[in-house]
Parts: structure tokens; C-alpha cells; sequence
């Protein structure tokens, strides 16, 4: 009897963060593929622990502490240790190092729109110059939009037949059981709802701003964590709301506080694929999100991002323009308390059935099982000594 297969997952961390709960969502619908594949994670940064991996899963915890070349070093050690036969990774510095040192048939993920992702300055041309070298070198890479898909062709030359787009697996059920438990914390009245790390990305600055300008009684609640918190509180103080802004922080259970808003708002500047948006419509609440770069007019209007001037009132969801105050504003004042509410909440849980995690697993095990066989065929098929390709 033949040997399983060995796959082996990458990941920076297991922090509270977007990719952080993707990447154990799909490990634990993966269980249909474990008589298939053994399975490792590699955790690059000793970091806290808010999303767990399923307990049939090999975690192997290492301490890069955010370096590259200690990030370089944890996985070539792991590759040699495992042997797998293909490799998934997440995030920038755990894909370099999976290209560079992990198994011949190494598939990337990109999370975020990585030109706008990586910044500029000296320290993000050096990211996208090693972006450019290395990302096409991928057996494949999954981007989580289409928006995605095409910055990764058009400025880093990752070759069109390798890219392919399959957006984030959402445990809609999941989901739907947390958000039937207890809140953490309780908020009073009518609110609306944001998540997500406070980092500038995100815009909350801009949401709070529009919120106090919208005029309207209700409470913002914001739940998530970050370097940007006691500039928020400022704003939330300098714009009149602070007795009406509730800045949760870090919640286990983000979905039973989700649960009772009447809306919720996505304000970034840019996305890659916006988890929170996905899990409110699941939760059948009406949302209000930027048309950035690559993600929620896909989930919304189903089209590319770029088109949407002033407010648009889309199939799934209303758009408005990143960084619009105005916009931001006049959105909410159309929204907060509307007739337009109860139809659009059910346009959004509909809309979210098309996300379930299953499905996305299904996908991602397609390209990993493919990327798996090139490999072996390549190995079998070799000249001896072909440089190319040998061990």
C-alpha cells in the first residue's frame, strides 16, 4: 500500500487576522482529503493564538520573530523534515519562503492587493521587486479576487495560466451557530457595525467622521484591535460621538455581537477579499462597503471594482467610492433606519451561499492535487541529471 501524500501549509502567525481564520477554515474542511493527504501547518511567529487549527493537523511552531531569512531557514528545515509532495502558503513572507526553499510544487495565496499591500518607500519596492522575481517561479497561485488575479499578471508578471481566482472560504454554518450564542459585551439601542484590525488601511478614521456627520442616534460599534486605537478615540472624541462609538477589541465570538446590528460597514482603502463583509451578509445583514481595488464589488455588484461615483445601490449590497467622506456619509444617512434594510439584508444572506467553505475547500484541493502530480510527473519523467528539475 502506497504512502498518503504529504501537504504542508505555510502561515505567518495565528493572530486574530483575516487570513489567519482562513487558513484554519480550510483546514478544517479539509477532513474529506485526510485519507489522501497527511497534513502540517508551519507557523512562522510565536505569536498569540486566536484561530485553531483542526487537532489532526501537525502544527509546527516556529519563532521568526517577522524575519525573512529566519522565516527562509523554519522552512527549509520543515521541508526537509516532512518531505511534502506539495506546499499551500499564506501571506507575502511565508510565500517567498515556500518559493524559495519549499517543495517543488509550491503553491502561493495572495491575500491583499499586493501592489497597494506592500507600500512604497525603500522597504515596499524591495517587497515588490522580490514579489516580481519570485511570485511567478509559484507552481500556482490562488488570489482571493479577481481584482487580485489581474495586479498579480499586469504588474508582477506572474503568468495568466498559473493564476486563478477562488475567494476565501466562509463556515457559513459556523457562523450562523456562533452568532446564536451570548455577546460578550452588550450594546444598547439600534447600532451599526464594523470589523477588523485598527490599521489606517481600514479607514475607520473616515467611517467614524462620516458616522458623526450622518447625524443619526445610534451607536457605532467597532470590534477589532490594533496599533490605530487611541488615534480612533480621538477622532471618536474630536467629531462629538465618543459616547456613541463602542471599540470592543478583540473578540472570540465577533458573530453573536454581529448578529444584532442593522448594518454593517466596510470603509477601506483597499482589500484583497474582505472576510467580515462576507460573514455579516451571511448573518443576513445589509452592508455598506468602499469599491476598493480588488473584492467588494465583486461580492456586491458581481463586476470589477472602479466604476462607482457618489452612492450606488447595487444587486447584493451599496457601494461607494474609498476614501469618500461624503459618500461614506450620505450612504449611511440613506441606509441607517431605511425601508431599503429588511430587502437588502435578504439579498445579502442569499448572496453569501455562494462563498461556503465546503465549495472553496473543493476548489483549493484542485489546484494543490494538480500542482502535486506536474510534480511527480516531472520527477518521473526526468533525464537523469537534468538540473531543471532534480532533487
Amino acid at each position: 500500500m502506497s504512502r498518503r501524500k504529504r501537504a504542508l501549509f505555510l502561515i505567518n502567525s495565528l493572530v486574530g487576522g483575516g487570513a489567519e481564520r482562513v487558513m484554519c477554515t480550510l483546514l478544517h474542511h479539509s477532513a474529506p482529503w485526510r485519507d489522501e493527504f497527511e497534513m502540517t501547518l508551519g507557523v512562522l511567529d510565536a505569536e498569540f493564538v486566536a484561530n485553531v487549527p483542526p487537532e489532526w493537523v501537525d502544527v509546527r511552531q516556529f519563532d521568526c520573530r517577522g524575519s525573512l531569512m529566519r522565516g527562509i531557514a523554519a522552512v527549509r528545515r520543515l521541508t526537509a523534515d516532512v518531505k511534502p509532495d506539495v506546499s499551500l502558503s499564506f501571506l507575502t513572507r511565508a510565500n517567498l519562503a515556500n518559493i524559495l526553499v519549499g517543495p517543488r510544487a509550491s503553491v502561493i495565496s495572495a491575500r491583499a492587493h499586493t501592489s497597494y499591500h506592500l507600500g512604497s518607500g525603500a522597504k515596499g519596492e524591495l517587497s515588490k521587486a522580490l514579489v516580481r522575481m519570485l511570485y511567478p517561479r509559484a507552481s500556482s497561485v490562488i488570489a482571493v479576487s479577481d481584482g487580485v488575479v489581474h495586479d498579480l499578471h499586469a504588474n508582477f508578471g506572474v503568468p495568466a495560466e498559473k493564476l486563478v481566482s477562488i475567494p476565501n472560504p466562509v463556515d457559513l454554518t459556523g457562523v450562523s451557530a456562533m452568532a446564536q450564542h451570548a455577546a460578550e459585551i452588550r450594546v444598547p439601542g439600534p447600532y451599526v457595525v464594523t470589523a477588523g484590525r485598527l490599521v489606517s488601511v481600514k479607514r475607520f478614521d473616515l467611517l467614524i467622521r462620516a458616522f458623526a456627520a450622518a447625524g443619526d442616534s445610534r451607536t457605532l460599534v467597532i470590534i477589532g484591535e490594533g496599533e490605530e486605537r487611541a488615534a480612533l478615540e480621538r477622532v471618536a472624541k474630536d467629531t462629538g460621538v465618543a459616547e456613541r462609538v463602542v471599540f470592543t477589541g478583540f473578540l472570540a465570538n465577533p458573530y453573536a455581537l454581529m448578529a444584532g446590528a442593522e448594518l454593517f460597514v466596510l470603509a477601506s482603502e483597499s482589500e484583497g477579499y474582505p472576510n467580515a463583509l462576507v460573514e455579516a451578509m451571511a448573518l443576513g445583514i445589509p452592508v455598506v462597503a468602499t469599491d476598493c481595488r480588488s473584492g467588494p464589488s465583486e461580492i456586491l455588484a458581481e463586476k470589477p471594482a472602479g466604476g462607482v461615483r457618489g452612492v450606488a445601490f447595487e444587486a447584493h449590497g451599496v457601494l461607494v467610492p474609498p476614501n469618500d467622506e461624503a459618500a461614506m456619509t450620505l450612504a449611511l444617512r440613506e441606509m441607517i433606519g431605511s425601508g431599503r434594510l429588511p430587502a437588502y439584508g435578504e439579498r445579502a444572506a442569499q448572496r453569501a451561499k455562494s462563498f461556503d467553505a465546503a465549495a472553496a475547500a473543493e476548489r483549493y484541493w484542485a489546484v494543490l492535487r494538480k500542482a502535486a502530480q506536474i510534480s511527480r510527473s516531472a520527477r518521473e519523467n526526468h533525464a537523469p541529471g537534468d538540473p531543471a528539475i532534480a532533487e
